[in-house]
């Protein structure tokens, strides 16, 4: 199972961005799909955007546009830009595997507000 540390979250005002990071261990990280995930409060986590071990990249709807993952094979590590943030956008956000390997690490908060 993939061990996730995610870093870069904050508190952002409407509009502004953020940059996220995920350093994986614990899988061969160049071989697999990664993602980005959220879960706002009271709701279910769901997936936000992934990225396969070709670079092919997909994203939910509400953040196609305002949103990049991208992944630097050399540091197991993947990112995801954050642009044009919402307040709906607010959550924790974690990373994992796609799918995802049933474990999570602590994640990071975003907090859109003004």
């Amino acid at each position: 199972q993939v061990r996730a540390v995610e870093s870069g979250g904050g508190l952002v005002q409407p509009g502004g961005s953020l940059r996220l990071s995920c350093a994986a261990s614990g899988i061969i990280f160049r071989l697999n799909a990664m993602a980005w995930y959220r879960q706002a409060p009271g709701k279910q986590r769901e997936l936000v955007a992934y990225i396969t071990s070709a670079g092919t990249t997909g994203y939910v709807d509400s953040v196609k546009g305002r949103f990049t993952i991208s992944r630097d094979n050399g540091k197991d590590t993947v990112y995801l830009q954050m642009t044009s943030l919402k307040p709906e956008d607010t959550a924790v956000y974690y990373c994992s595997t796609r799918p995802a390997s049933g474990s999570w690490g602590q994640g990071t908060q975003v907090t859109v507000s003004s």
